[in-house]
């Protein structure tokens, strides 16, 4: 029987989904991204040799699989076609094997241009985006002044709907944000450029996945960012601009609730957290640097060093239940090896109450204090292990203290950024 697996991130993004997703694709027909944009970067090893994805679903370096990019992505050609060249300078050819939704946004360059001028203007009051421009493109797909992949082939529409546009964006980024208009002829005539190379990809990706799962074909859905970053479940303001859980597959790629057989949520042994907004577990000391040193904590997409601190179980339990989650991956349990003392948050204090789950919004989240419980370290090196046997005792208690909090199971135990170095506990794709 087949199978449908979605692989969600549990924190605050970041946690390793593209090792996880390029790990099980060889169990899939193929690989769909429904979420997000060229903000999210996906880091893969594979016999040593590291690549970056940024917009590709992760599965694309299995010579022989099919990846989808469903319509809730945010589409920028400039960006894809760069990690296409990308690629081929890897030994993958990867532009016959990718299939595009007409219904995706594109990311325009008037977009970047927002991105940058609105964060400037904001200052300390920034959100800290990557400054790609997903956040105007979804405000746009919203407002219904987007234009779409399909667009490009509509050439009179695209025309009209990019004038009308950019005269309105030109406004604000010179009257409102003191920034530089675009030139709106040179906008077209670049963006439309590139519909001959997009149009071979051009497929109803809704259509094209349901018929091939009526086959008795499964898939692998790949999402971006993390749970904690959700436009509605995050800790908003301080959030990404899409549905970053499980239940945006449906409408990111347009499949029904009752095909997703399993929901994976990925996250690290300890936690990580890029640009602003409340952090509850956040180092800020030698532990915390340890943990971004051993752990390369540095964005993948913009090369920020990353925030690190605790596991956040309340958070954990938050994610849990808004993504539905059947099973954990827990990564980089390596990089808390040689620690004389780890340290599990199992809930907060919150406003004089003990609470279990983090409360919504930056707000309610930046007063709470978290509740940890300590654990001994191991010295043992759990660097490549692949048998839960293998681990240092201390290691599994740890493990299995963080599960019976974040109230869900290990199904994965990563040791490390290869392919090979992962034990498997309970396969998602089992019968």
């Amino acid at each position: 029987m087949a199978k449908n697996v979605v692989v969600v991130g549990a924190q605050w993004g970041d946690e390793g989904k593209g090792k996880i997703v390029d790990w099980l694709t060889e169990k899939v027909d193929g690989v769909v991204r429904f979420n997000g944009g060229h903000n999210a970067g996906h880091t893969l090893v594979i016999n040593g040799h590291k690549t970056i994805l940024r917009l590709i679903p992760s599965g694309i370096m299995h010579p022989t699989m099919t990846c989808y990019l469903g319509n809730g992505i945010v589409f920028c050609p400039e960006a894809f076609f760069g990690e296409i060249e990308q690629l081929r300078n890897h030994g993958c050819e990867a532009e016959h094997r990718i299939r595009v939704s007409g219904n995706a946004p594109l990311v325009m360059p008037y977009h970047i241009a927002l991105d940058h001028a609105r964060e400037a203007a904001a200052g300390a009051k920034k959100i800290g985006t990557t400054g790609r421009g997903i956040g105007p493109t979804y405000e746009d797909k919203v407002a219904r002044r987007g234009v779409r992949v399909a667009d490009l082939f509509n050439e009179k529409f695209f025309i009209e709907r990019v004038r009308d546009v950019m005269e309105y964006h030109n406004f604000e980024l010179t009257q409102l944000l003191g920034a530089q208009a675009l030139d709106i002829n040179k906008v077209i005539d670049e963006t439309l450029a590139y519909a001959p190379r997009i149009k071979p990809m051009l497929t109803d990706v809704s259509y094209t996945i349901n018929k091939l799962m009526d086959e008795g074909k499964s898939f692998l859905f790949e999402g971006a960012q993390g749970s904690m970053l959700d436009i509605d479940h995050g800790t908003y303001p301080y959030v990404t601009s899409s549905n970053t859980v499980a239940g945006a597959v449906c409408s990111g790629a347009g499949v029904g609730a009752h095909r997703i057989d399993y929901v994976l949520g990925i996250t690290k042994a300890y936690c990580t957290r890029v640009g602003e907004g409340p952090f509850p577990t956040e180092l800020d000391n030698e532990i915390g640097q340890h943990l971004r040193d051993k752990g390369y904590e540095y964005g993948a997409v913009t090369g920020r060093p990353r925030r690190c601190g605790w596991f956040d179980g309340a958070a954990m339990r938050r994610a849990v239940q808004i993504n539905g989650l059947r099973g954990l991956a827990v990564m980089k349990l390596d990089v808390l090896d040689g620690l004389e003392t780890v340290r599990l948050g199992v809930g907060y204090k919150y406003q004089g109450e003990e609470v279990e789950v983090m409360p919504y919004g930056a707000e309610a989240c930046a007063q709470c204090e978290v509740i940890y419980e300590d654990f001994p370290g191991w010295k043992e090196s759990t660097f490549g292990v692949t048998r839960w046997e293998d681990l240092p005792e201390t290691a599994k208690r740890y493990l299995q203290r963080l599960s019976e909090v974040a109230g869900c199971p290990i199904a994965v135990v990563s040791t490390g950024p290869d392919r090979s170095q992962t034990i498997m506990l309970d396969n998602p794709f089992a019968k």
